[in-house]
């Protein structure tokens, strides 16, 4: 089968193609509306979208010893919790939502060692983000 920097190996989608459909992905449009815009499935939307999760933090044994933790508007213009490493500025993880529980549920899945890593965070006035940091024992 013959190869380019194009296309990947066993794919039928243009890298080129993807990188749009991935920045479709950073507005407020619904997947359906982005693959019918590109021309392909909903199902090859999502997948370009899950290929970008590996960038995201899986070692649940450390965490940067900046973070910074904000809110952004995403999909249906509802809010969704970012928390980026304060030295990077890579993002740690994005969650579905901004509300306490799930925060929580996030950072319980560290150990007690990583989080005591976190020397600072960055964050505006938020009133859960406070208590997040005593609830999870983030020692910052």
């Amino acid at each position: 089968m013959a190869q380019s920097n194009l296309i990947n190996k066993s794919c039928y989608i243009s890298n080129t193609s993807k990188r749009k459909i991935l920045s479709a992905l950073t507005e407020d449009r619904s997947m359906t509306s982005i693959a019918r815009k590109h021309n392909v499935s909903v199902n090859t939307v999502q997948g370009v979208l899950e290929s970008c999760s590996s960038k995201f933090y899986d070692d649940f044994d450390r965490l940067p010893e900046h973070l910074a933790f904000d809110e952004f508007k995403g999909v249906g213009k509802k809010l969704h919790f970012i928390c980026l490493d304060g030295d990077t500025h890579k993002v740690v993880q994005i969650l579905r939502t901004r509300f306490k529980p799930n925060i929580l549920h996030y950072f319980y899945k560290f150990t007690p060692k990583a989080r005591a890593m976190v020397k600072t965070v960055i964050m505006d006035l938020n009133c859960y983000y406070a208590l997040i940091k005593e609830d999870v024992n983030i020692s910052f």
